[in-house]
């Protein structure tokens, strides 16, 4: 969509419901990057500071449930029975290595969309509803990856850790994408794939679909007000696994349902 048309749409849809905009997670949820990724990225940046912890893939999923890279890792050394102080000192040294790693990565285009997503996007775009990203990472990994994967410019607001450093499930990063957007909460529901993401979601007054991935697909999404178990195509239909409004995808996350889910949102 046009800059202007986008200038247009923004002056003239602040209240009321109605689809506007989808506001999309990134990692788990555009982009299946965290046992491939970000899980590869930290054993590097352990190998690097000649430490001899590596994260493997089920212990990366226990420690998945702590949002931030940088809380991670001090989270995992102070399970170790490193002191606080200097659990911080090495997170505060290892984590900016970490993401220049996975940034390099995110650049050489070592990552693809899960499956469905491209369509969906297309099919957004051309119903003019306007997309957006609400994420936990840093900006040096996920412009690039944006970039790499659905090509320049393709979502008109972009919110990372660098403008909302509280992270997920605290609300900060969904009401300044809201904000930059000039939409109302019943107008832009949110796309998650985590607990952390649909308790950040709900705080910020959204309405929320879950697409689970392998790491998440046993958390307790009740809030939830769709829960797939993918995007879903032709070649691949979404599985419903939780639908209490009724939406009754036909086989894949489309712009119908979308719109089926915005009018569900109580408008407040």
């Amino acid at each position: 969509m046009r800059n202007c048309e986008r200038v247009e749409r923004s002056a003239t849809s602040t209240g009321g419901g109605g689809l506007e905009a989808i506001i999309f997670d990134v990692d788990g949820t555009l982009v299946d990057s965290e046992r491939d990724g970000h899980r590869v990225a930290f054993n590097r940046a352990f190998e690097e500071a000649e430490l001899p912890d590596r994260w493997d893939v089920e212990l990366y999923g226990e420690l998945l449930e702590i949002t931030g890279g940088d809380r991670r890792i001090k989270a995992y050394f102070e399970r170790r029975g490193m002191p606080a102080d200097e659990a911080a000192e090495l997170a505060q040294r290892l984590h900016p290595r970490k993401t220049e790693i996975f940034a390099a990565m995110a650049r050489n285009g070592d990552f693809e969309p899960r499956p469905g997503v491209v369509e969906l996007i297309g099919d957004l775009e051309d119903a003019g509803v306007r997309l957006a990203v609400a994420t936990t990472g840093t900006g040096a990994w996920v412009h690039p990856m944006l970039e790499n994967l659905f090509g320049a410019g393709r979502f008109e607001v972009v919110v990372t850790a660098d403008e909302a450093p509280v992270r997920k499930p605290d609300p900060s990063a969904h009401l300044l994408a809201l904000e930059r957007l000039g939409l109302a909460a019943a107008q832009a529901p949110a796309i998650e794939d985590s607990l952390n993401g649909l308790q950040a979601a709900k705080a910020a007054g959204l309405a929320c679909a879950i697409v689970v991935n392998d790491y998440t697909r046993d958390q307790d999404f009740e809030a939830a007000d769709l829960v797939l178990d993918s995007f879903g195509g032709p070649d691949a239909e979404a599985r419903v696994l939780s639908d209490p409004h009724a939406l009754a995808p036909a086989g894949r996350l489309d712009v119908d349902t979308l719109r089926r889910l915005a009018r569900a949102q109580p408008i407040g």
